[in-house]
This record gives structure tokens, C-alpha cells and sequence, in this order.
């Protein structure tokens, strides 16, 4: 036997496997003469049958046997010996398919594609330049988290001497029927509350229910758009007849030390709240400088090495980016099944961003073989307990689930590829800027 490696490109590989004849018959006379003791062949005693009889009757099988035989070792074999990594599971065609019907009597040729990982050749990745740009925290960022907590603790207070107005909350019973389906079954929904003019809630709601009291009732129609985030209502029309049943107005906490005192923690007065909200917003904006640092370091390392990566890894990290879009939508109450998002298109803008993920890992990997960077399992069981304290679970729920994934490995490789990034954290060259605000990306998909 003998092999050759066919080099197709820095991640495709091809080796041509030749089975010499020799080597092929000693394997076809060998399972032929196993098949024949074992044949039961009409007309012939059990293991009595002619060779060429059990040939033609257990052809496929004799055939799929040989192959077994002589194919995994050998294309495991070529693979070690030309040191490939190789991804995934290689292709195997036969280069010369008709020999397969004349087993021995020629030599067998095989094709084998794979799929690597490239060789990188590391540049410089020590004293790369960047900018650290820290958000300052200001009186009117504290002001903004503590009204936002005293919105939170607002009461709900009922309406007696006027009609609802903007920012009343309107409670009601509804029922719908859907203008172009007739035959739909009608919506029958109670106590449901509406925020006049707030946020979600669709204008004709806010327009007819202003002005209100209860016991008074309302019918009006609502246009819902086609990307409304109930799939049920996207697109539709519905006439809704609705009974208010309260209006309430929102009534907020006086701002002072005793309703700060109510939200626990220990705080005493509200400068002590607002000396801890402060404190919190500045971690947050050392956090986000030091993550967009971070960011700054491995775009500009991946700049710098422009090579070919699996096409393989792409397709698994454009998979990951464009379900975590769909999440992030859905957080926002958009239904990423909506037919009118063009998925395709957005597929198309993932795939250049999950090119360099795919490469800023490779680099990461890379860097901390060359720098001996190692993970201790110390490392890995505080990282495990890390997580179940993020999650709310047990350390042992958190390791099972872990260890049935193959999730411990995987601990690892991030805490080595994390040291290789702080890395180059400590070798960089940073210079301190004032504050701009970072352009924002939208992952979500665009209309068609």
C-alpha cells in the first residue's frame, strides 16, 4: 500500500490511498473462506458451497467486509503519518470504482478529503497599541438607576375625580374578533391592564381608552403590524369591545432615607444609596472599558494574521451568532420566525464576523502553546463553582451536567484561551483617552 498527500489549500487536504492487488486478494480469500464455512447454500452441505458460489451469493457483504477491513487503518495510518489534524470525519471516494467488482485482481485506489486546521505562523503579539476609554459615571447616571428604583416601588392608586389620562393604567375585559377571518375563534381576555402611552402597547389601545372611566365601554379597531411580537396578531385586524373595569394613576414614594431604608442592603439614608449606586456604576464602567480594551486587543492581533480557517468552525460560529440574534430578539419581543426577516442576508453579514472568531480562537490556542500557558484543575473546579453560584445551582448539578457534555475539557480551553488574552493585556501598550460612546451594532436580521 501506499499513500500520497495532495495539498488542495492551507485547510483542505487530499490523500490518494493505492491498495496493491496482493494486498487486496489476501483480504478477499480470507473473508471469503470465513463466509464459506458459515454459508447455507440450497444444494450444498453447510460450509461445503464452492468459493465462487459464496462470492456471488454474499457479494455486497464480502465486499463491505473487505473494505472495513482494509480502510479505516489505512486512512487512520496515512493521516498520522503526514500529521494532519484533521476535523471532522474524512470523505472517502473511490478513485477506481470498477475495481471494487474484480476485488485482487487490480489495485484499489481511494480518495481521501479532509478537513484541517492550518498551520499558523505567529507574528508579533506582544506591545500591540490600544486606547482605554473609561465611561465617567455622572450625577445625573445615579439619579437616572435610583428613579428608575423608585418607579419600580410606585403603588397603583385609583382614579375618582377625572378620566384616564397618559400614564394611567386602565384595566380591562376584552373581546376581539378578527376582521378578515370571521370564522376565528374570538379573543376573550380579563383584567387586563393597560399603560396608556406606554411602552409596547399599541397606539389604538392608548387613543380609545383615554378618557375613561369605569364602567365604560369602548369599541375600536386595532391594525397590528406584520413584525408584532404575538405570532397570532402579527399582521391581523381585530375589532375589540372593551369594559373598563378601574383606571389607576401611579403614585411614587416620597425620596427620602426611609424608602431608601426600604429597599434593604443595609443602607440607612439616600446619600448612602447614592454613594453605592455610584460605586456600582463606576465597576460597570470599568467592566465595559476593560471588556471593549479587550475587544480593541484581539481585532487588531487578528488583523494581523489573515489566514484560511476551516470552513467548518465558520459554519458552527455563524450558527451560534444567528441564534444568539434570534435570542436577543425575542428578548425584545420580535419573533424571529417572522417570514418577512431576510435570515439569508443576515447570514451572509455573520459569516465575515465568525471568520475572525474562528481566527481570534486559533490565535488564542497558539499564543498559550507558545507561552506554555497551563490550566490547574484548581483553576477549573473554581470556574465550575463560579458558574453554579451564576446560575443558582449546586456544584455537583453544575459538574453532572458538565460532565455529560464534555463541559469540563471545555472549561479548560476557555480558561487557557482567557490567560493567553490577559497575556497580551500585560504586554500591551495602552494609552488612556477620554470617553466616546461605541458605535452600536444591530445583529437582528432585515426586512426582505
Amino acid at each position: 500500500m501506499k499513500n500520497e498527500l495532495i495539498d488542495v489549500s492551507p485547510t483542505r487536504k487530499e490523500i490518494r490511498i493505492e491498495f496493491e492487488p496482493a494486498e487486496v486478494r489476501s483480504a478477499y480469500d480470507r473473508i471469503s473462506r470465513e463466509y464459506s464455512k458459515a454459508a447455507k447454500i440450497p444444494g450444498f452441505r453447510p460450509g461445503h458451497a464452492p468459493t465462487s458460489v459464496v462470492r456471488t451469493r454474499y457479494k455486497s457483504e464480502i465486499r463491505g467486509e473487505v473494505l472495513r477491513e482494509l480502510l479505516p487503518e489505512a486512512v487512520n495510518n496515512a493521516i498520522v503519518e503526514h500529521s494532519l489534524a484533521a476535523l471532522g470525519e474524512p470523505d472517502v471516494q473511490f478513485d477506481n470504482s470498477e475495481a471494487l467488482d474484480h476485488l485482487g485482481d487490480e489495485p484499489l485506489t481511494v480518495k481521501v478529503a479532509l478537513e484541517v486546521l492550518p498551520e499558523i505562523e505567529l507574528k508579533e503579539y506582544k506591545g500591540l497599541e490600544t486606547t482605554r476609554r473609561l465611561r465617567p459615571v455622572t450625577d445625573a447616571d445615579v439619579e437616572r438607576v435610583i428613579e428608575g428604583w423608585r418607579d419600580s416601588t410606585a403603588s397603583l392608586q385609583p382614579v375618582e375625580d377625572r378620566a384616564s389620562q397618559l400614564g394611567d393604567t386602565v384595566t380591562i375585559n376584552a373581546r376581539g374578533k378578527f376582521v378578515d377571518e370571521p370564522e376565528a375563534e374570538e379573543i376573550k381576555v380579563d383584567d387586563i391592564e393597560v399603560v396608556l402611552g406606554g411602552p409596547g402597547v399599541q397606539q389604538e389601545f392608548t387613543d380609545n381608552l383615554t378618557g375613561v372611566k369605569p364602567e365604560e365601554t369602548r369599541t375600536f379597531l386595532v391594525d397590528y403590524p406584520p413584525d408584532f411580537s404575538s405570532p397570532g396578531l402579527a399582521g391581523k385586524k381585530v375589532e375589540y369591545v372593551t369594559e373598563v373595569t378601574a383606571v389607576r394613576q401611579k403614585e411614587l414614594p416620597e425620596l427620602d432615607d426611609e424608602w431608601a431604608q426600604s429597599l434593604g442592603g443595609e443602607v440607612d439614608t439616600l446619600e448612602t444609596l447614592r454613594t453605592r449606586v455610584r460605586a456600582d456604576l463606576e465597576e460597570r464602567a470599568k467592566a465595559e472599558s476593560e471588556h471593549h480594551l479587550r475587544g480593541e486587543l484581539v481585532k487588531k492581533l487578528v488583523e494581523e494574521h489573515k489566514f484560511e480557517v476551516p470552513e467548518s468552525l465558520v459554519e458552527q460560529q455563524t450558527n451560534q451568532r444567528m441564534q444568539e440574534a434570534a435570542r436577543q430578539m425575542m428578548q425584545r419581543g420580535i419573533d424571529p420566525r417572522n417570514p418577512q426577516l431576510n435570515w439569508e442576508g443576515a447570514r451572509d453579514e455573520f459569516k465575515p464576523q465568525a471568520e475572525d472568531d474562528v481566527r481570534a480562537t486559533m490565535l488564542m490556542e497558539k499564543i498559550a502553546e507558545a507561552e506554555n500557558i497551563t490550566v490547574s484543575d484548581e483553576e477549573v473546579e473554581a470556574e465550575i463553582e463560579s458558574i453554579a453560584t451564576a446560575a443558582r445551582q449546586s456544584i455537583e448539578q453544575v459538574r453532572a451536567a458538565l460532565t455529560k457534555n464534555g463541559g469540563e475539557r471545555s472549561i479548560a480551553h476557555r480558561l487557557r484561551n482567557r490567560k493567553a488574552l490577559d497575556l497580551l493585556v500585560e504586554n500591551a501598550r495602552i494609552t488612556d483617552a477620554e470617553w466616546s460612546e461605541p458605535k452600536q451594532e444591530d445583529d437582528a436580521p432585515k426586512d426582505e
